[in-house]
């Protein structure tokens, strides 16, 4: 390894040269108290920044033992560094003068939840944090005097304020700890207690805006409905109340604008843990908890949606179905059915985004269109079936059909963002209005399709010889993967569609799934496994060996959040193919 002034010495002789003499400083480099890699050079000023990482042996970053104890505490701590980081780095980027991306100095911006990120990494053995710098330049000639400045006066104060415990607020970094063990905690309590949800009392559910994430002002605080309420004494904070959920079918229903779907956002996004003062930080689902919705359009892949639709008039096989261009209710059914393979334990929908024809029909419809002509069996006729054999419990909102009250075994009404426990009330009205008509269910089948997964037969293009111009017999190009956001990525020359994946809440997820996908198609993907294989050894893999295993040659930057499992198998599930 080399010196820090053997770095400063290299930036002087390679100072006003063309631009990729930049590429000469890969290596490491030994720092007061840290070692600084520069692991990738940008080709040009305009080029995607360079990528550098600090390694602060944790003798010197000197964390007590209780960060360090296991995997909670050290990715709670991990994202607290990574949040105080990016406060220091704001008063530097771009204080570096150049053209292009010179001077910009790029850390993970964070959200509300706490996610695993290789922004940072805390071991027992250090620190590491990965970020992205543009180095400076005239035009496309070097000028290293500025790169100087960025690596030797403004990066050191940055560690040193951010990745040392003697800098850092003790306190802060305390609570951050012991509110990640509380998190924990209460997850652990709802199997036991029978829960699939817990919305703590006090609780700030609206957001600031339908672009913001962060709480809203002066906004009406959750208090629990005796009925549900539940107390748990924290390992930290002690006694905490809020209200309960239990397992079965929870219909939550209310006025427009009075709060249902707020509940069950602050849900959905239950399976993460949130961050001190995001309002939501005790708001806690249980960690398998899938959000469904209908996806015209989307692919579906031998699927056994059987359970809800059989007997098409084109005699198709719906215990094995295929479609590239899947109606709401059977995109729809094909989720439930990917939901129950991935593990989830609970459901939750919403009325809004549901297909109607899918959730329920009514009794006038049902006479006009006789059941044996109808091949869809509704949500409705399941619901009860799939908690009952399969321990599926469902969280639905509903707001014009009143069939599901007959079905629930909890009726929550949102009031002005207050909840009332109306379930006796609405089964004593379930007795004044009949379903007059009851659908023909067939017995429940636990799905049974071996779905073997397959490659794009036209998403890769073969490898041509430059010299010939002829294609190579059995070569393709390199995949490569481009990140659109939230809403998806392009894997070679297939967009995968991930836009109605509700709880993918960071680009750096979908970042992960690209890696993931890229990784399973190149060396997973044989014709052979089938798609539960792949993706329990790829959740195995990322539990064992991080992000780092799906990385070409072992090296990953920052920029990549770890997905759910459930996420895993959605983005396979959504994956194109023969």
């Amino acid at each position: 390894m080399q010196s820090s002034r053997d770095l400063q010495n290299q930036l002087r002789s390679i100072d006003h040269k063309g631009y990729p003499a930049y590429k000469s400083l890969r290596g490491s480099y030994q720092f007061n108290g840290y070692q600084l890699n520069i692991d990738h050079v940008q080709g040009d000023p305009f080029a995607a920044p360079s990528h550098l990482s600090v390694i602060v042996p944790m003798k010197g970053a000197g964390f007590p033992e209780f960060c360090l104890k296991d995997s909670l505490t050290r990715n709670a701590l991990a994202d607290y560094l990574t949040r105080q980081f990016g406060i220091q780095v704001n008063h530097f980027t771009f204080k570096a003068k150049g053209s292009g991306k010179s001077g910009l100095i790029s850390v993970t911006h964070c959200g509300q939840e706490v996610l695993c990120r290789t922004a940072c990494e805390v071991k027992e053995t250090g620190v590491t944090a990965r970020f992205a710098v543009g180095f400076p330049a005239n035009g496309r000639t070097i000028n290293a005097r500025e790169l100087e400045k960025i690596l030797f006066e403004y990066l050191p104060v940055c560690v040193e304020k951010a990745f040392f415990y003697r800098n850092l607020n003790a306190r802060a970094v305390k609570e951050v700890i012991e509110l990640a063990e509380d998190q924990a905690y209460i997850r652990g309590q709802l199997s036991e207690r029978n829960l699939t949800a817990f919305v703590a009392d006090h609780a700030v559910l609206p957001r600031e805006s339908g672009i913001s994430s962060r709480p809203m002002k002066d906004s009406v605080e959750f208090i629990s409905p005796d009925s549900l309420r539940v107390s748990m004494d924290l390992p930290h904070r002690g006694k905490i109340t809020g209200m309960g959920i239990p397992k079965g079918i929870t219909l939550i229903v209310g006025g427009g604008y009075h709060g249902k779907s707020t509940l069950l956002t602050a849900l959905e996004l239950g399976v993460y843990d949130h961050i001190a003062g995001d309002g939501r930080e005790y708001v806690i689902t249980d960690a398998s908890a899938l959000k469904l919705r209908s996806e015209d359009g989307r692919f579906i892949k031998d699927v056994d949606i059987s359970l809800f639709i059989n007997d098409l008039p084109n005699k198709k096989d719906t215990h094995s179905f295929s479609t590239a261009d899947a109606s709401g209710s059977t995109s729809q059914a094909a989720g439930i059915v990917e939901g129950m393979e991935a593990g989830s334990r609970v459901l939750l929908l919403d009325e809004d985004t549901s297909a109607t024809n899918f959730m329920v029909r009514d009794a006038f419809m049902q006479s006009v269109v006789s059941p044996d002509k109808e091949p869809i069996t509704p949500f409705l006729s399941r619901a009860g079936q799939l908690y009952e054999e399969a321990g599926i419990s469902t969280i639905l909102v509903a707001g014009s059909s009143g069939a599901f009250f007959h079905i629930a075994d909890t009726v929550i009404q949102m009031d002005n963002y207050h909840p009332l426990d109306i379930t006796e009330k609405a089964k004593a009205l379930c007795g004044e209005f009949p379903l007059n008509a009851a659908e023909k269910t067939g017995a429940f089948q636990f799905p049974a399709s071996r779905r073997v997964m397959t490659k794009d037969g036209e998403g890769t293009a073969k490898r041509r010889d430059y010299r010939t111009g002829e294609y190579k017999q059995g070569e393709y190009e390199r995949l490569k993967v481009k990140v659109m956001g939230r809403d998806g990525f392009t894997l070679g020359r297939q967009t995968v569609d991930l836009r109605y994946i509700e709880q993918i809440i960071d680009s750096e997820q979908t970042a992960s799934l690209g890696l993931i996908l890229k990784y399973a198609v190149e060396k997973l993907i044989d014709g052979r496994k089938t798609l539960p294989e792949i993706a329990e050894y790829i959740i195995g893999q990322l539990e064992k060996k991080g992000l780092e295993f799906f990385a070409e040659g072992g090296y990953i930057p920052g920029g990549y959040a770890v997905p759910r499992g459930q996420e895993i198998y959605s983005c396979l599930n959504r994956y194109r193919r023969v």
